[in-house]
């Protein structure tokens, strides 16, 4: 894909050689319908094919990060195999596309960030979150195991105690909580954010790039040898697709309220 050919992702250059993303599905928190869904994951293919480029800076429009995925998306997944076996394909896909990504990425968390949005949030080389940002795993509500980035991540951010509780009870953690527990890079006031992103952005860009490349690529190899779990935890999070949970996970959701699971009755 080429920059013209994305509809839910804004792009903007910004000096020195900065290209700035933010996700735009305002009107919906920015959640992750299946062309943003697929646009997240090309996205990365396309900034490290552009010479120009050389870190990005990824938000969100209005006051989310993202919200997820869209629950329609989901919906329309229950008991579909090849619809799931996309949906595997593109969450696989998106986690290693960022990972192997050559360009420095920092994350400037504005809002709420769930399900691929926080994939993209947690997985950026430098995450910034604005303290009133509300970050949450939220496929265990959903009825489905913490499957995208949860397993490959988390328990190297946070230690096991921690991952273990978050991705269990699906709570979310606001900004200070996350940098607290070591969840996100940095956290910032809210009116301090996107100023505190583009001042980092301004310190790679003009470092070395080689060097801060080839510290990335380095440094990601303790994710990249994670690799068999992530893979693991995704097949055990698309086996709920076929579990009622997930139809009453959904429900939940977009009635507001606790889900009403059948396992666990």
């Amino acid at each position: 894909m080429n920059y013209e050919d994305y509809r839910h992702i804004l792009f903007e250059r910004r000096e020195p050689h900065i290209l700035w993303l933010t996700l735009n599905r305002p009107e919906v928190l920015n959640a992750a319908d299946a062309r943003l869904h697929t646009e997240l994951v090309e996205v990365w293919n396309t900034v490290d094919r552009d010479p120009e480029a050389h870190v990005v800076v990824v938000t969100g429009a209005g006051r989310a990060f993202s919200a997820g995925g869209d629950l329609g998306m989901v919906e329309r997944a229950y008991r579909d195999p090849e619809e799931v076996g996309r949906i595997l394909d593109e969450a696989r896909d998106l986690v290693y596309n960022i990972l192997r990504c050559n360009k420095p990425i920092i994350s400037a968390i504005n809002g709420p960030a769930v399900g691929a949005g926080l994939v993209v949030a947690l997985l950026a080389d430098i995450s910034i979150a604005a303290e009133s940002a509300r970050l949450a795993d939220g496929h265990v509500r959903m009825g489905v195991a913490a499957g995208d980035h949860a397993a490959i991540v988390w328990p190297l951010l946070v230690g096991m105690a921690k991952a273990k509780y978050y991705l269990m009870t699906s709570e979310f953690v606001d900004g200070r909580e996350a940098e607290r527990i070591g969840l996100v890079s940095l956290c910032v006031p809210d009116g301090e954010l996107l100023d505190r992103a583009m001042a980092v952005a301004v310190k790679l860009a003009t470092g070395p790039r080689h060097a801060i490349r080839y510290t990335k690529r380095a440094l990601n190899q303790w994710l990249l040898q994670a690799g068999p779990i992530f893979d693991h935890s995704l097949a055990l999070e698309m086996l709920g697709f076929f579990h009622e949970d997930m139809r009453a996970g959904v429900e939940g959701l977009r009635e507001k309220r606790a889900g009403k699971y059948p396992s666990s009755e």
